[in-house]
């Protein structure tokens, strides 16, 4: 299993358990601006979900790997989505909506992940962690694209394939 490279580090402002690690974004939204050269979270859940899709258990090491497990399942989702749209454009549209919907933090309905992160002390902290993870949700879907299709906009079999795998033996439903 490939973790990530994102230690404990001082600093960083947690919500519900989850690290709101910086990112290379452009995106509005509470995650710190990371340096553009530097490799961030998504870097790291997009270079490693071809690997570690095809495990089934995942000790997580650190904070960092919660928001990892997070995004594995989130690209995976998004590669379902994907599936079906023939260029980048119908796939620009279907994977984007699915970014911006409503997303569910620990201790809602159709919450995916009980136990991974703690339930939010506050509606400041359930706030915080609602707003950083459409954050995250909507820069890692813009990268995916970037993957997913070639250049021309036909798309890419090498990852689309990978679609059909499940990560940890679960398949999460979309909704």
């Amino acid at each position: 299993v490939y973790h990530s490279t994102f230690a404990d580090e001082e600093g960083i402002t947690k919500a519900c358990g989850c690290p709101l690690l910086p990112l290379k974004s452009r995106k509005k939204g509470p995650a710190p601006v990371s340096e553009q050269g530097k490799t961030d979270i998504v870097d790291e859940a997009i270079t490693f979900f071809r690997c570690n899709v095809f495990f089934r258990n995942f000790d997580i090491k650190g904070p960092a790997d919660k928001l990892l497990i997070y995004l594995t399942f989130y690209i995976n989702l998004s590669l379902k989505k994907l599936e079906g749209c023939r260029t980048s454009a119908e796939g620009s549209k279907a994977i984007l909506n699915l970014g911006v919907e409503n997303v569910t933090i620990p201790g809602e309905s159709g919450f995916p992940f009980t136990g991974l992160f703690s339930l939010p002390q506050s509606q400041q902290e359930a706030e915080l962690l609602r707003d950083y993870l459409k954050q995250i949700r909507e820069e890692t879907s813009g990268r995916l694209l970037g993957v997913a299709y070639r250049p021309n906009g036909t798309p890419n079999k090498w990852w689309l394939a990978f679609a059909k795998r499940k990560f940890m033996n679960i398949a999460l439903l979309d909704k």
